[in-house]
């Protein structure tokens, strides 16, 4: 398990580098999916599975769902979308692509050598902890937490729905 933790551990910090030094959006929304399903098989590593499970499904998922809605609220044209970067190229892709099989590499020799039980020394964190924790002592502040995104989200839409002044013009 402590060699899941330390490729695990690489391959997030090498995916995050491809974060910071990716040119494309796309490359870099990528990478940080690859960096954040290694953060999970961290967590996973030390023994808490609903934190890796979180961190897949909340961050993994909802940075996809938040890209797309990005997307989509730019309103790219037709004369933006040109590939003449190039960048849908397979070569650009093979970063990715090969961190993700080492994840993979590792997950499968986990679970055909049956070592998923023995995870590096610490305590269980398990759902009913994590939810008596948030909705104890901290609602107050996760109540505030989801206004706030609450208010972002408000924010993000009423400026996406914003008409482009210099597409309103008519050409004089």
């Amino acid at each position: 398990m402590e060699l899941a933790f330390y490729l695990s551990g690489l391959v997030a910090v090498l995916a995050t580098l491809g974060v910071i030094t990716g040119r494309n959006p796309v490359h870099a929304v990528v990478y940080l999916i690859v960096s954040l399903i290694a953060v999970a098989m961290v967590f996973f590593a030390l023994g808490a599975p609903f934190a890796g499970a979180l961190e897949i499904i909340v961050y993994a998922g909802a940075i996809m769902v938040l890209f797309v809605f990005v997307v989509m609220m730019l309103n790219i044209g037709p004369d933006q979308d040109s590939d003449h970067t190039g960048w849908r190229h397979p070569r650009l892709w093979i970063g990715p692509s090969v961190l993700a099989a080492v994840l993979l590499a590792v997950m499968i020799t986990l679970l055909v050598r049956g070592d998923m039980a023995g995870a590096i020394d610490g305590e269980l964190l398990a759902a009913r902890s994590v939810g008596l924790t948030l909705f104890g002592p901290w609602l107050v502040v996760v109540e505030l937490a989801a206004l706030l995104l609450l208010g972002a989200l408000i924010s993000a839409s009423h400026v996406g729905r914003r008409s482009n002044p210099l597409r309103n013009r008519s050409g004089g």
